[in-house]
């Protein structure tokens, strides 16, 4: 009978200007510069293919990530905030990069399971996220300048200026992301998109790069990628507060928000964000409530390519 090969597992953290590799099978560690000759040489040299975790880290470890994915190799990327509290239950006491490393390929090793393969994202979804990125941005340094500036009469002028300044950048940046968007032929998922009452263009080009990040096996799959899932701690006779994991992207969260705060004064909605009310919810909770139903019936129209009709929300978008 042939020898049984343990699959080797390896774990690796990354800093900014050095890579500690631990691997799970003979408990060696290594540390290589993060730099591309460093990195091909490292994985070449590799007898085998691996299954590797790595914790994002800023951009660092995009360079590691890529040349492995080239090189046949399996990448799982893992949560900081699931591993910071990994290390809390397992009792690890020390936090230093080799230990990091360690960590993270015994979280692999336990959990891989329960984790998606990373697969390299097309080059123009990488370059409209980066674009929502920077309108987020914008954004916000236009609000902080007009609270900030507003009631400074010396500066009137100069402040309104240089809100018309961010509001042009704002429009640019729409435009490069409608151009990045008719590049993907993504037109038909906007018009669906934006089919549902609230929806603007801009929360749609965001619902409809979020949907093509992933192949998501339901609706309640999408909804905690955007971070509007509910978070329950119930124990006993104790109901512990809801709140929301916010594990996505922040910005496609206030957009949801404020296509919210649109939908639940036109007809469609408003009943049903009535009904919210009248249960008890604050006006928050119900404004989530209902982005979060905005999001299921978006999902519903993409995944089946059909537009927006009430009967939608009346007979509810199935769960698969």
């Amino acid at each position: 009978m042939a020898k049984q090969v343990e699959e080797r597992i390896l774990g690796v953290d990354v800093a900014k200007s050095w890579l500690d590799i631990y691997d799970a099978v003979s408990g060696e560690s290594t540390r290589i510069d993060n730099t591309k000759s460093a990195v091909v040489a490292w994985l070449k040299a590799r007898p085998d293919l691996c299954k590797i975790g790595v914790e994002a880290t800023n951009r660092y470890h995009e360079l590691f990530i890529e040349q492995a994915h080239i090189q046949g190799h399996r990448i799982f990327i893992i949560d900081a905030f699931r591993l910071s509290r990994y290390r809390e239950a397992v009792g690890h006491r020390a936090k230093t990069d080799r230990c990091d490393a360690e960590l993270l390929a015994r979280y692999l090793k336990q959990e891989q399971a329960h984790l998606r393969v990373w697969e390299p994202r097309d080059p123009r979804q990488t370059k409209l996220w980066q674009l929502m990125k920077r309108r987020a941005m914008l954004v916000k340094t236009r609000v902080s300048l007009r609270q900030s500036l507003e009631d400074i009469d010396a500066l009137d002028e100069a402040a309104k200026e240089l809100i018309r300044h961010c509001d042009q950048l704002i429009r640019k940046v729409d435009r490069e992301l409608q151009a990045q968007a008719e590049q993907l032929d993504w037109q038909q998922g906007l018009r669906l998109a934006q089919g549902i009452p609230g929806v603007g263009s801009t929360t749609s080009l965001a619902l409809v790069a979020a949907f093509h990040r992933h192949a998501f096996r339901n609706a309640d799959a999408f909804v905690a990628f955007l971070g509007l899932d509910v978070r329950v701690r119930d124990s006993g006779r104790h109901r512990g507060r809801r709140k929301l994991t916010k594990k996505g992207d922040p910005e496609v969260r206030r957009l949801l928000y404020n296509a919210a705060m649109s939908g639940c004064k036109q007809p469609h909605w408003k009943a049903y964000y009535r009904s919210l009310r009248d249960r008890g919810l604050s006006g928050t909770a119900a404004l989530m409530a209902l982005a979060r139903k905005m999001v299921r019936v978006c999902f519903a129209l993409l995944r089946r390519q059909v537009p927006f009709a009430s009967e939608t929300t009346k007979t509810g978008c199935p769960a698969s």
